[in-house]
């Protein structure tokens, strides 16, 4: 078998959660939004993606962590998605539609250089198809 190559790793940033900080910045005299915007932060800071040659794994949670797999021959479809607010900040969604029956759509939200790591995953998707022999069949 091939051996599996890390391709990206790394987490969203932080400007999904730029809402919630505004709010907190705006509430701070409260100071109970200082903690909230901090958790936050911490929320986002342990979602950690990790794109290999073979796989996506995602790993989240603060102090119980979970572990999701997706196997990228498993994988129909790859979406960009750049909303107005995320181009400014040249971030974007990746969203990949699979045959998996437990995970039939993964969202990489807030990825920076979301195009070029929807083109390496598309790339590296053909790839394991090729490798294993799996051809996904349309019926209409």
């Amino acid at each position: 078998m091939d051996e599996e190559i890390t391709v990206w790793e790394g987490s969203s940033s932080q400007v999904i959660k730029l809402h919630v900080y505004i709010l907190c910045a705006l509430f701070c005299w409260l100071i109970v939004p200082i903690f909230i915007g901090i958790w936050k932060w911490i929320e986002v800071r342990s979602r950690v993606y990790e794109v290999t040659t073979q796989r996506i794994r995602v790993r989240k949670g603060i102090f119980t962590k979970r572990t999701e797999e997706l196997e990228l021959y498993r994988a129909k479809d790859t979406t960009l998605l750049e909303p107005f607010w995320y181009r400014m900040f040249g971030v974007g969604n990746v969203i990949v539609t699979t045959t998996d029956v437990s995970t039939p759509s993964l969202t990489l939200e807030g990825m920076p250089h979301a195009a070029s790591l929807r083109e390496e995953i598309r790339k590296n998707i053909e790839i394991c198809r090729d490798k294993k022999r799996v051809r996904l069949a349309e019926l209409e």
